[in-house]
Formats: C-alpha cells, sequence, structure tokens
C-alpha cells in the first residue's frame, strides 16, 4: 500500500503530492521524538524511579496489592521500574502502533511480559471489567503525559478520565504533584519577537521611519507559547520585575479537572520597568512529602546550578502579556494564570483579583494578521537594525533613478527600503492572501499605499501585464529582483508554531526544510516557470552553503541509550536508527543552534556557491571532499548554513555571526534555525576519541529540485595504542 504526503516544492513553494511507502509517517514520526533525550535525561529517570518505590511501598505497607496504570508507557522504562519496586502487575497504556510494539519486545526481553501487559490504545478507550483490558482499577498511576508547557499533550483530561474511570479514589500518583512558576520581567529582546518596532531608514532626505500600525501595536498577540531553553538568554537581555511567583498546582492523586480556570499572585514589583513578558517553568514532586523533586527551573531560579541537567523534552516557557504596561517599584499588583485543557496564557491586573475561577479570560487571538504570518524568530529578524542596515547598504549599491523593484515578499518590509531609497516604482509579490491584508495595513501606516504596488498571485504565474505602472513601457528601465533580499532565510520552522515557514509565509504542510529547499532560497535563479521575459538584475551576486563540525550537547537526542537504568532499551535504539535510515539518503535536521552551545573544531569551509550572475547548470553540481578536525572534542554532526553575498561588500549570514575561536561557544544567528547533519557513527560517547580525525563529505545540488542531498562521514585513525 502507498499514501501520498504532501511537500512543499522547494524551487516554486507551491504544494505538490508524492507517493510515500505506507510507513512513511511512523517513520517521520520516530525519527523526530523525543524518547531517546527522554532516556538520557539522568535526573528525571532517577527521580522517577525513586518516586515508583516509595509509592510501591506505600501501597504494600497497607496490605494491598501494586496494581500500576502506566498512561503514556513509551518504551515500558517506568512499568518495569515499577515491577522491579515490587509492583504486583502493571498495566502500560500507549497509543502509538511502533512504539507499542517497541514496548512489548523491550519488556519481554528485559524479563517482565508476565507482569507487565501492553495496551495498544488511548487511554481514554482502554475499558474496564471481567472481559476489558484491565480486570479491576489501578491503584498506583504513573504518568510521564507532560510537555514543556506541562499541560500542553493533554494531561489534564487524561488525568481526569484516569480518575473516573481507570484508577481508585485516593490512589498513589508518581508524579504526585506539578507546580508552574512565574517571573515578569521586562525584555526588549524578548518583545521584539512578540511586536514590530520602528525601523529607521538613512536617506539622502534624512533618516525615514518605518511604523507599525496601531493594529499591530494593540493587538494581544499569539494565543500559543514559545517554548525555549531559557537558560542560553544572558541575564543582561531582561530586567527582573518580580520574584518567582508559583502560580497554581495540580493534585494527581486525586480527581483532576480539565476545565477552564485562572490563579492569581499578588506582588510588588522588585523594580520600576515595562512589564513584558511572563517567564515560566514547572516542577513535579514525585512523592507527598515533596523529598522527590524534579525542575526545569532556570539557573538562576535554582539552588545549585551546577547540578542543572541537560534536557531538550522539557525547556521552559515565555509568554507576552496582551500589552506592555508600566509598573512602579513597590506598588502592588497581580499576575493571574489562565488556562484550558491544553494551554496556558498570563495576564496582569491592577487591582486585587476576586476569588480564583471568577475572573478568566479567555486565550489572546491574534486579530492584525502579523503574528499569523510571522513566527517568533521572524518578528526578531525584521526587528534587527543590523540586519536591516546590511539590506539597506546592499540596496543603495544597486539601486538606480529608474530602478524598477519587484519583491518576492509574503510579510517583507524590503519594499518600503527600496521605495525609501529612491527605487522610480516598486511591486511587492503577496502570494497569500493574509500577507497581502497585512502589508497593506502597514503600508497605510506609512502612507505608501499608493506608491507600491501589490500583486497577489504566486510568483511563478508573473507575467509582464503584473508590471504595467507609471511608466508606459516597464522594460525600458532595470527589473531589480529582490527576491533574495527580502527572503534570505528566516526563521526556518518554528517549535510553538509549526505552521510558520522558513521566511513568515504559511506551509499546508507544517513541515518545513533546510535553508536551500525553502521557498524561493534559490528559486529566483533555477526556477523554469519564472518568466524569463523581463530583464533582471540579481540584487544577491552570489549564495554560498557553508558547514562546520561541532561538538553540541544537542547529540542526545539522536544519540543511541544502550541500557537505562539497568534496563536493555537497545530495540528502542534500533528502531529510531531504521527510522532514521527509512529514505536513502540522510537528511540535515533544522535547530535554533543558538539556544545550543556548542564547539566548532575545525574553521568552516564553503561547501557550494550559486553565483546569480551565471546561468542555472543543466546538471547537478557536486562538491566533494575532506576536512581535518584541528581543534580537540568530540565531533557529534555537521552544521550546515547559507550566507548571502548581497554585495561585495554586504553578506548576511544564516549561521556563524562570528569567526568561532577554540573553545569558545560558537556564536549563531539567533533568528534562523541551522541545518545539524549527525553522525550516526559516533553517537556513543563512550566510543573513543582517535589522534587523526577527518570528515569526508559528499553534497551535491539539484537544479531541476532546488534539493541538496548529501552525506557526511567522520573517520577517526586511532593513534598507537588505543
Amino acid at each position: 500500500m502507498r499514501v501520498f504526503c504532501g511537500r512543499a516544492n522547494p524551487t516554486t513553494g507551491s504544494m505538490e503530492w508524492l507517493e510515500e511507502d505506507e510507513h512513511y509517517d511512523y517513520n517521520q514520526e520516530i525519527a523526530r521524538s523525543s524518547y531517546a533525550d527522554m532516556l538520557h535525561d539522568k535526573d528525571r529517570n532517577i527521580k522517577y524511579y525513586q518516586g515508583i518505590r516509595a509509592a510501591v511501598s506505600r501501597v504494600k505497607d497497607r496490605g494491598q496489592k501494586a496494581l500500576v496504570l502506566d498512561i503514556g508507557t513509551g518504551t515500558g522504562l517506568l512499568s518495569m521500574m515499577a515491577v522491579t519496586a515490587g509492583a504486583d502487575f502493571c498495566y502500560a497504556i500507549e497509543v502509538f502502533k511502533p512504539m507499542a510494539d517497541a514496548a512489548v519486545k523491550i519488556v519481554e526481553k528485559n524479563g517482565f511480559s508476565d507482569k507487565i501487559k501492553v495496551i495498544n490504545k488511548h487511554s481514554t478507550e482502554v475499558t474496564v471489567g471481567p472481559d476489558g483490558d484491565m480486570p479491576c482499577r489501578a491503584n498506583i498511576l504513573i504518568t510521564e503525559l507532560f510537555d514543556t508547557e506541562l499541560i500542553g499533550e493533554g494531561a489534564l483530561p487524561s488525568y481526569e478520565h484516569a480518575h473516573s474511570h481507570l484508577v481508585q479514589e485516593n490512589c498513589e500518583a508518581v508524579p504526585h504533584r506539578a507546580t508552574v512558576y512565574a517571573q515578569l520581567v521586562e525584555s526588549r529582546r524578548m518583545w521584539s519577537w512578540n511586536k514590530l518596532f520602528p525601523i529607521r531608514v538613512q536617506t539622502s532626505r534624512g533618516e525615514q521611519v518605518i511604523i507599525p500600525p496601531l493594529e499591530l501595536e494593540r493587538c494581544p498577540g499569539a494565543p500559543s507559547v514559545y517554548d525555549i531553553q531559557l537558560n542560553q538568554v544572558l541575564p543582561t537581555d531582561f530586567t527582573v520585575l518580580s520574584d518567582v511567583l508559583p502560580m497554581f498546582s495540580v493534585d494527581f492523586s486525586k480527581q483532576v479537572s480539565s476545565s477552564a480556570a485562572c490563579y492569581s499572585r499578588q506582588f510588588e514589583p522588585l523594580a520600576s520597568g515595562r512589564a513584558q513578558v511572563v517567564l515560566s517553568w514547572w516542577d513535579i514532586e514525585m512523592d507527598p512529602e515533596g523529598k522527590i523533586k524534579c525542575t526545569m527551573a532556570p539557573f538562576w531560579a535554582q539552588s545549585d546550578p551546577k547540578e542543572l541537567q541537560w534536557r531538550d523534552h522539557w525547556m521552559q516557557c515565555v509568554y507576552f502579556l496582551p500589552q506592555e504596561e508600566p509598573v512602579i517599584q513597590g506598588s502592588a499588583l497581580c499576575l493571574v494564570a489562565h488556562h484550558d485543557d491544553y494551554c496556558v496564557w498570563y495576564s496582569l491586573q491592577r487591582t486585587s483579583p476576586e476569588k480564583n475561577g471568577s475572573i478568566h479570560q479567555g486565550r489572546p487571538v491574534c486579530d492584525c494578521q502579523a503574528h499569523l504570518l510571522w513566527n517568533r524568530p521572524r518578528f526578531g529578524e525584521i526587528n534587527d537594525q543590523d540586519r536591516t542596515d546590511q539590506y539597506i547598504q546592499a540596496l543603495r549599491t544597486v539601486l538606480k533613478s529608474d530602478s524598477v523593484c519587484l519583491c518576492v515578499s509574503d510579510g517583507s518590509l524590503l519594499s518600503m527600503l527600496a521605495h525609501h531609497l529612491g527605487a522610480e516604482q516598486v511591486f511587492t509579490i503577496e502570494s497569500s492572501a493574509a500577507s497581502h491584508r497585512l502589508m497593506k495595513k502597514i503600508f497605510k501606516a506609512n502612507h505608501l499605499e499608493d506608491k507600491i504596488n501589490i500583486i497577489e498571485k504566486r510568483p511563478e504565474l508573473l507575467t509582464s501585464a503584473d508590471l504595467e505602472g507609471k511608466k508606459p513601457n516597464p522594460f525600458d528601465a532595470l527589473v531589480l529582483l529582490l527576491a533574495l533580499v527580502a527572503r534570505s532565510l528566516s526563521s526556518w520552522g518554528s517549535r510553538s508554531s509549526p505552521l510558520a515557514c522558513c521566511h513568515g509565509t504559511t506551509c499546508s504542510s507544517g513541515t518545513c526544510g533546510p535553508p536551500w529547499t525553502s521557498t524561493w532560497g534559490l528559486a529566483p535563479w533555477c526556477c523554469p516557470r519564472l518568466p524569463r521575459c523581463m530583464l533582471w538584475s540579481w540584487s544577491s551576486g552570489w549564495v554560498s552553503v557553508k558547514a562546520v563540525p561541532s561538538s553540541q550537547d544537542l547529540w542526545r537526542i539522536r544519540s543511541p541509550c544502550g541500557d537505562c537504568e539497568g534496563f536493555d532499551v537497545h530495540i528502542m535504539d534500533d528502531m529510531i536508527k531504521r527510522a532514521l535510515d527509512f529514505k536513502e539518503s540522510k537528511e540535515a535536521e533544522p535547530h535554533p543552534l543558538w539556544e545550543y552551545p556548542c564547539h566548532s573544531l575545525s574553521e568552516p569551509w564553503q561547501i557550494l556557491t550559486f553565483d546569480f550572475r551565471q546561468p542555472v547548470p543543466p546538471q547537478p553540481v557536486r562538491a566533494e571532499g575532506s576536512i581535518e578536525l584541528r581543534r580537540p572534542g568530540r565531533s557529534h554532526g555537521v552544521v550546515l548554513w547559507m550566507e548571502y553575498h548581497l554585495t561585495q561588500d554586504s553578506t548576511v549570514s544564516t549561521g556563524l555571526l562570528k569567526p568561532a575561536e577554540n573553545k569558545e561557544d560558537c556564536c549563531w544567528n539567533p533568528h534562523c534555525k541551522q541545518a545539524v547533519y549527525f553522525f550516526s557513527s559516533t553517537l556513543d560517547p563512550r566510543a573513543p576519541l582517535g589522534g587523526s580525525r577527518t570528515v569526508s563529505y559528499a553534497v551535491e545540488f539539484h537544479p531541476d529540485t532546488g534539493d541538496i542531498t548529501m552525506d557526511f562521514t567522520l573517520s577517526d585513525a586511532l593513534d598507537d595504542g588505543h
């Protein structure tokens, strides 16, 4: 059986349906899962094991059989811990069939098949009774249903149903309790991920300022959380306005409600400033006494930052208030946490709120279009004045008095830069209705609605008639194509906004590829459907793909686990490896590396160059060779990115922003995701370091599709005696 999967054509950006194997979706899900990262989380594993032992002991001390319900068992690890701790029987629920099948094999391999029953169902479909999945209700409830936001994976509805139908009243629960914490801060950097700032343009007529429409300033923003590695945000990037406030707790041993609710905490601001952002995280207590605790707190909120556990499956949350509000040091305020069954959001109250639950407000909803079109990194990129100045410098170099500029946009402000810098005519292509509406609002706010012409159609459908404007014959002038300037790699997807594509456009497939496969990454140069009846002058001279081998914590998300807390989980490792090897060629994965400190093990090297002043090559372009790793450290993979050489003197990098010195953390572009190619052969941290280490590569660009295929191999010629 074959299935069809939607794929955004990297050249045209249009959706195409490709025939895939029937197990394609399963393999994609497994390959991109966080199972390995969770099992590498030593702190999590130890705390769960301790909590499970204590819960089983409490039940046994009451003279009862220990009957365990494990919801979301995954590999079956927690169920095996429970049986090892003395549980009489365990019912392990796993809805994802490939994982459930793997759990059955893992349980069998570890010798627990007689005491663990894996049930491949959603927990709400599990039946209890003589003919049911479970003969009776359990008296111990074990779960790991949490995401960075705690409740985003449906933990509350699952617990609510379990207490009503699957477990005994006042059962033991591991974890026993969760508490959500929040801290109010002022942060221009983080606020730039949510609002459009004024953009300054120096022209021959003086400084021009592009201002956001009032509708954008008043918009409450997107309702989704922005989950990041908050430990990588510098303390100098924000001002703390409140203490860490415990906002609400959930007791998992009692009946849980998934109904909407809110919780307020009164506080006195620690400093005067503008309340903009709420930083939030949670901890879980594995026992009723709260002696066994696992916390997601960032380093500044931990008693011993040296014990900080690196993890990627749970991070911290950034929430944006609907509007920034001035606060005065010592003047009491109330921070309010709202939640429904899946989401959390925050508001600030100046008066003493009523009893919890009576001031609940609905989730904020974007009504300006910008938060639907631009994801968080894209907001940050547009607000980056240094990046804007690079484009201004490049445009000054190529613009002439009679230039006619065509900006392939979908939400880019470069058409406004071209106008302010003196272009005679400016056209901008907004292929989506959302970007069309947004740009009309921005143009109107800046009195440019009659100065910039919007074309609402897909770029490959453009005709010469679309450029007819003030000049009788537009081809008398040079058409300056701003596509690459406008769309040089942006945020390349987002954790919390999967529909936000690399440049702020929407992608119906919900997936995003590497920089070279992103919409319009290389399209103006190689797309055969673009009209050739016009005289193009490329504002971007050439683009290069660069790479550097690196050593990083991020390898844990793909590293095999082998044994975990004494249990053999090699079967899961093999399953993930098969999923990663499902396609003929391995792919690089998108990751925002500014959140993951890493070291470069060599100088960056240039793999491919695309010269837009030359015709598209008729055949694939291949590059191969090797690079020696001259710096100490274990290489876990290769990082790739693109550099856009706008002019001879202006370059925009989507990767490294400055040379990476030996033993220093790499400085990555924070507005983009970089491509990470993991070495499958060296993910095992126990592998020995060698003497002469090289990375061999073979990379090929396919002009007919715009794709780049690649293969990197790490070789380690061991020294004698090793």
